[in-house]
């Protein structure tokens, strides 16, 4: 900071100034301690204070320092040194790690000035030579507790402290009385300076959670290096150094093992009997199910919320509907009283045409006459609409018979040519429909179109294969190929065409093929069914069972027949016997003779359509063929 001018003076700039330069300084030595301390308790203090403040709490302390002579100090064996507690032989058993260092410093000196072998020396007491006078026990002890690394670890293994964890049935009766003092006991090895307090019952649960989170994560400072049990500066070589070394690491690794869990078993204890726990996981699950209950109600009112709304959509709809429908019921009760009353009407007009018309004797002369035009009035009374045979009426009542008879001569007249109108456009769709037919049949099976037999045999085909077959017209198509004698290869769609054309056309040409196929069959197979019974039996045939019954096969007969041939097949031992067995009433010749009249052809093509269809092997027909 620069100087003020003095009165008089003046003041003159000789060179610029130059630019500031920030400079990063990291602590070091006792200013980087007072930046640990500093950060661990979260305040700003500097080196100075915080020296002070050790310093005015260590004069506080010695204000009360008391020495506590040991009882047992002359007795104490120098070799067994390490054994021995160090804050005892000092006289500090009652503030132990507590104590400061210029506690043990002045302790020291008091118990220096009492039990240094000069002044027993001086006092007439008998002193042993060399190491084994008890005073050995007296350095011992300043040597350790004056290094603070010496110090850290015996205080590590400190004989006075309490290792025991709580039974479950201590915790379980008085949970805060018991455990309370446990862990105030082993917050001592926290390497963090502020630990996390058990509390009351009356916590909070942030408290509750940071202080079990505090002790599940607990970082202890603890070690065990006091209680090695070789030291490394008695080796003789580099490589024995080295062997113990290792050894003391895993006794050291071991004891931390057994202490984090000392810890752990602590926290599981207290954490399953905190009756805080239990009370804020019963809240906890209070909370839950309430929440559960609030969602189901929720959702209930969401759902019968729902519900109404369709409910109403439903009853909206329900009444349009009621509507629309009494609309159309109202409707088609009015369209049916008008067609009522129209019928009525032309019913009534239909009557006064025929009385009319018979009352003139429908204009003939002769009885033929009189019935042609009694047709004629037929049709009129068919064909005219209401209007028209009100006209008509409306002419006949009011003209005379000459009038009267050239009026509905007209009529007919008109009717008639209508009628042949009719006729002439329905043979002109019926030519169309066959000029298409031909046009589409002739581009299938090469272009060589359709015979007779080829649609007389479609036509057996579809009715032996009706609808509902597997892959029918593939196996119609196959069926056609496999018995035509036209040689024309048919595929499934040239047999869909033509059936459909077939469809189209007039009934009676249908019944005219018909007829032709059914005249074709009798004419090729009316001879067969004779030559068959005048058929001399084969060896077979001739077996034993005596001449037969002649009597006609019933349906009884023949359905016991077939079932037989269905359960004793051709490998049946002795088949024919015991076929004849299953049908009271017939021998064995009998059934054989059957047997042989049913391998007709017609049998053959029932049999043909169940191998186009699905396929059987000789195997499965062998009852048959």
């Amino acid at each position: 900071m620069l100087l003020e001018a003095l009165d008089g003076d003046e003041t003159v700039v000789f060179a610029a100034a130059a630019a500031s330069v920030q400079v990063q300084v990291e602590p070091v030595g006792r200013w980087l301690e007072a930046y640990v301390k500093r950060r661990n308790r979260t305040t700003s203090a500097s080196f100075q204070e915080l020296e002070e403040e050790e310093v005015s709490s260590e004069e506080s302390d010695d204000e009360d320092f008391q020495l506590q002579e040991h009882s047992l100090l002359r007795t104490l064996d120098p070799k067994d040194w390490k054994n021995q507690d160090h804050y005892a032989v000092l006289g500090l058993p009652h503030l132990r790690y507590k104590a400061t260092q210029r506690q043990i410093k002045a302790a020291h000196k008091a118990i220096v000035l009492k039990h240094h072998p000069d002044k027993r020396k001086a006092a007439g007491e008998q002193i042993v030579e060399g190491d084994n006078d008890y005073f050995t026990c007296i350095t011992k002890a300043i040597e350790t507790l004056s290094d603070p690394v010496k110090r850290r670890a015996f205080d590590s293994v400190d004989p006075t402290f309490d290792n025991t964890v709580p039974s479950k049935n201590e915790g379980k009766e008085k949970f805060f009385e018991v455990f309370a003092p446990v862990f105030e006991r082993n917050a001592r090895w926290s390497s963090k300076k502020h630990v996390a307090k058990l509390g009351t019952m009356e916590s909070s649960f942030e408290e509750v959670d940071n202080f079990y989170s505090f002790w599940y994560n607990f970082d202890s400072w603890r070690e065990f290096s006091y209680l090695d049990e070789e030291e490394k500066e008695k080796a003789e070589c580099r490589d024995e150094r080295r062997w113990i070394e290792k050894q003391n690491r895993a006794s050291r690794a071991q004891r931390k093992k057994e202490e984090m869990n000392r810890i752990r078993t602590l926290v599981d204890t207290a954490y399953s009997y905190d009756p805080r726990i239990k009370k804020f996981k019963e809240e906890e699950k209070a909370r839950k199910e309430s929440e559960k209950k609030a969602k189901v109600e929720a959702k209930r009112r969401e759902q019968e919320e729902k519900e109404r709304a369709r409910q109403a959509e439903l009853e909206v709809a329900r009444l349009a509907k009621e509507k629309e429908e009494e609309e159309a019921k109202q409707v088609a009760q009015q369209a049916k009283k008008e067609k009522d009353i129209q019928k009525k009407a032309i019913k009534k007009e239909r009557q006064k045409l025929r009385t009319t018309c018979k009352n003139w004797s429908y204009f003939a002369d002769n009885e033929a006459d009189n019935v042609k035009m009694m047709e004629e009035v037929e049709k009129l009374c068919d064909r005219l609409e209401l209007t028209s045979l009100q006209s008509l009426n409306e002419i006949l009542a009011s003209g005379s018979k000459e009038e009267s008879k050239s009026a509905v001569e007209k009529q007919v007249q008109e009717v008639n040519a209508q009628l042949q109108r009719e006729r002439e456009a329905e043979i002109q769709a019926r030519q169309a429909a066959r000029s298409a037919e031909q046009a589409s049949g002739g581009g299938g099976g090469g272009g060589k179109g359709w015979n007779e037999e080829d649609l007389q045999l479609l036509i057996k085909a579809v009715n032996l294969f009706p609808a509902g077959t597997n892959a029918r017209w593939e196996v119609i198509a196959n069926y056609m190929n496999l018995h035509s004698t036209s040689g024309m290869k048919r595929t499934a769609k040239d047999v869909i065409n033509k059936a459909k054309n077939l469809q189209r056309l007039d009934p009676g040409q249908k019944d005219e093929i018909n007829k032709k196929a059914y005249e074709k069959f009798k004419k090729e197979h009316g001879s067969v069914l004779p030559t068959i019974d005048n058929a001399v039996p084969s060896e077979r045939f001739d077996a034993s069972g005596g001449d037969g019954n002649a009597a006609p096969w019933t349906t009884e007969e023949q359905k016991l027949l077939e079932q037989a041939l269905k359960t004793y097949p051709v490998s049946t031992p002795e088949r024919w016997e015991k076929i004849a067995a299953a049908v009271p009433g017939r021998n064995k010749k009998d059934c054989m003779k059957r047997y042989k009249v049913r391998r007709c052809p017609v049998m053959r093509l029932i049999m043909s359509r169940h191998v186009l269809s699905v396929g059987l092997t000789q195997k499965h027909t062998s009852l048959f063929l």
